[in-house]
Formats: structure tokens, C-alpha cells, sequence
């Protein structure tokens, strides 16, 4: 043994998430089983893929054993999709990326203004009529700044124009906003435990707001994101001031905002709701070593990531945590104050970019080779 203190009898839990663009968390896990057998045979190695609200989500959550469930959906633009919760004994994860996400805009199209989080709510109710009774409500990944709003006409509320009539879909429309009706909402919304997990804390409106931070990633200009953090000031001067400022109410376009003053929805950090929904407590009882990681560990790595929430749950544990990732922006000082003992990195195997993401699976498996050697042989 070269570098770390894990004996010939170790067991190995690898609770990543994925690398982006590249590889799912379940595919990192395969990737990383792989490598680390390749020099020790006989290896435990207990795979359990995590997420911290954003996309990905749901997938984390069939692989730890929910099951899956489709239903057809209204997409961003307003066109029908299929989308996937997942569902355990009365516990629904729901994935907001999976109807509203940006990986549902065809390539070089954005819709900042008009993007609508109609589906999610969609998606809510078809957990609601699965039966759940509490819902894990991940967001982020998102292509809409509409507070919400569709979300919460999909679930029963009416956003009217001073003439009466509906307003249009996405945050844009909000700048119209004359009267919300909240009485229709779901019924069975006020019996439910909704947690909103989110990687982010910003509040709705503001510098620091749904749209000045994120709007520029959905493709707005200087002059939407004016726009949009208007139009939300007026949405939640109408709806109520309240939990407005509160962190997560800037999540996903504002759609946090959306879930915490109509919907009774509770905040938490997204990677504490996952790791207990996974069952990560008692994988991590029979682990010896930790392996984590993500596409890149860098600053925001520290801000609520799955890496750094997986780090500091193992190191109350006093179990030992590596990190494997496509890029390491990270000196080992503050690795190491973030629970994570060494981060391995593809691109010190491959320097070029796309050519580490195009063949991430192959150098991963190469990476997991040097950490059996460094701490398992």
C-alpha cells in the first residue's frame, strides 16, 4: 500500500454523481467498479449514484431501487414530452429538469421569456396521483424564469391580465400579472410533505436573483434579465412578499419561490434530501473508503455539490473520502478541508477537453486503476 491505510479487506462505496456531458452517475460507478477490479479482483465495491436536486436526479433514484414512472408532460416550449418521477413506499422524487429542463430545447434555442414550468407541475401531479405522500422535489437544470407560475397553473391556480384573461406562458408574461387565484390548487397539495432540494440558495429577485445569476445561462440578454427580475418583482409583489428572500426561493427561474408560498413546500440543501432518500447513512455503515466525484470539482463543488455533501457526511464517520473528476480547480488545502483525502483528475491523464470527455469512460476506469494501487494494494 502506497498512500492510503485501507486494507486487503476493504469495501468500497462509490457515491458519485455524474460528469456532465459525459457520463451518468451510474455510468461513473460501472466506470470506477471496473478500473478499481481490474487490480484487485476481489474488491466490495457497493455502487449507490447520488444527486443533489438538478438533473440526474430521478436516475439516482431508480438505481437505488424507486421505481420509475412515465408520463407525457408540457415541455418548456410548450410542446409534449415524456418525463420520469420515481416512487418508493409513499415517496415520490420528482426531477423538474425532467419536463422543464434545458436539455429539452433543441440545440441553439432558447426561450428566456417565454419558458414555462407548466410541466413540473404536471409532473407533481402525476405523483400526487401515484399516491405519494412525500415529495422530493428537485430542481435546477432549468430552462425557465417563470417563478413557478406554470408550475402552479398546472396544479389548479389562475394568473390573470387586468382584462381577466390568462397571461401568457414564462416569466416575461408575469410583467401583465393583475390577479393570482390561488383557491383551485390541488387539494391534496395541503396533505403532502413537499422538500424542495436544491443545490442553491439565492432568493428570488435581485443581483443575487433567479434571473440576474441564471437567466444568462437560458439564453437572456442584459435587457431580459431586466425583464425577468421585473417581472418577478411584480409576480411576488402580487402574490406576497414573502419567502421571496428566502434561500432556495430563486432556485430554478424561481420556481422555489413558486413551491414555498403556494405549495407549503420546506427548503433543503439538495444533497442532504438525496443522501437520506438513497439510503447513504446505511451504505456508508458498511464502507471502508468513499469514492466521489462529479464532471468538475472546482468552487461550486463546495456550495452544495454532491461531492462535498457525500465528504462531509463520510468524514463525520470518520471514513476516508477520494474524488475522481474530469477537472480538479481545487488545491489539496481546501480538498482536504472539505473532507476529500486525494481528487483524481482525467484531465491529467488527457489535457484536451473534448477528447477527455469523449473518451471520459476509458480514462475513468484508468483513474480507478491508480486509487486501487494508491489504497488498495
Amino acid at each position: 500500500m502506497t498512500d492510503g491505510a485501507v486494507t486487503e479487506t476493504a469495501r468500497v462505496l462509490v457515491a458519485a454523481d455524474k460528469f456532465k456531458g459525459s457520463l451518468t452517475a451510474v455510468q461513473v460507478a460501472e466506470r470506477v467498479t471496473a478500473g478499481l477490479r481490474r487490480v484487485v479482483p476481489g474488491v466490495s465495491v457497493e455502487a449507490l449514484p447520488v444527486a443533489d436536486g438538478g438533473d440526474g436526479t430521478v436516475a439516482a433514484a431508480v438505481a437505488a431501487g424507486f421505481e420509475r414512472r412515465e408520463v407525457r408532460v408540457t415541455g418548456p416550449l410548450g410542446e409534449q414530452l415524456t418525463a420520469a418521477f420515481a416512487l418508493r413506499d409513499g415517496t415520490a422524487v420528482v426531477e423538474m429538469a425532467e419536463a422543464s429542463g434545458l436539455q429539452h430545447l433543441p440545440e441553439g434555442v432558447f426561450a428566456p421569456l417565454t419558458a414555462t414550468t407548466y410541466g413540473s407541475g404536471e409532473l407533481l401531479r402525476a405523483a400526487l396521483d401515484a399516491g405519494a405522500r412525500t415529495i422530493v422535489f428537485g430542481v435546477g437544470g432549468s430552462a425557465t424564469t417563470d417563478g413557478g407560475a406554470g408550475m402552479l397553473a398546472a396544479l389548479g391556480a389562475r394568473f390573470l391580465d387586468a382584462a381577466g384573461e390568462p397571461v401568457g406562458p414564462g416569466g416575461g408574461a408575469l410583467r401583465d400579472l393583475a390577479t393570482a387565484d390561488l383557491s383551485g390548487l390541488d387539494p391534496r397539495l395541503t396533505d403532502v410533505d413537499l422538500v424542495l432540494a436544491s443545490d442553491v440558495d439565492n432568493p428570488l429577485t435581485g443581483p443575487k436573483g433567479a434571473a440576474a445569476v441564471y437567466g444568462p445561462q437560458k439564453g437572456a440578454s442584459e435587457e431580459d434579465v431586466a425583464t425577468l427580475d421585473a417581472a418577478l418583482d411584480h409576480y411576488a409583489s402580487v402574490l406576497g412578499p414573502q419567502y421571496a428572500d428566502s434561500p432556495g426561493a430563486g432556485a430554478a427561474g424561481g420556481i422555489g419561490y413558486g413551491a414555498l408560498i403556494a405549495l407549503g413546500a420546506s427548503f433543503r440543501p439538495g444533497i442532504e434530501v438525496m443522501l437520506d432518500v438513497l439510503g447513504f447513512a446505511e451504505a456508508l455503515s458498511r464502507a471502508t473508503l468513499v469514492i466521489t466525484g462529479e464532471g468538475s470539482l472546482d468552487a461550486q463543488t463546495l456550495h452544495g455539490k454532491a461531492p462535498a455533501g457525500v465528504a462531509a457526511a463520510a468524514r463525520a464517520k470518520n471514513v476516508e473520502v477520494i474524488a475522481v473528476c474530469g477537472r480538479l480547480a481545487l488545491p489539496p488545502e481546501v480538498l482536504g478541508a472539505a473532507g476529500i483525502r486525494r481528487a483524481y483528475a482525467l484531465a491529467d491523464l488527457e489535457p484536451d477537453p473534448a477528447r477527455s470527455m469523449a473518451q471520459a469512460g476509458p480514462l475513468l476506469e484508468r483513474v480507478a486503476e491508480n486509487i486501487a494501487r494508491d489504497f488498495l494494494t
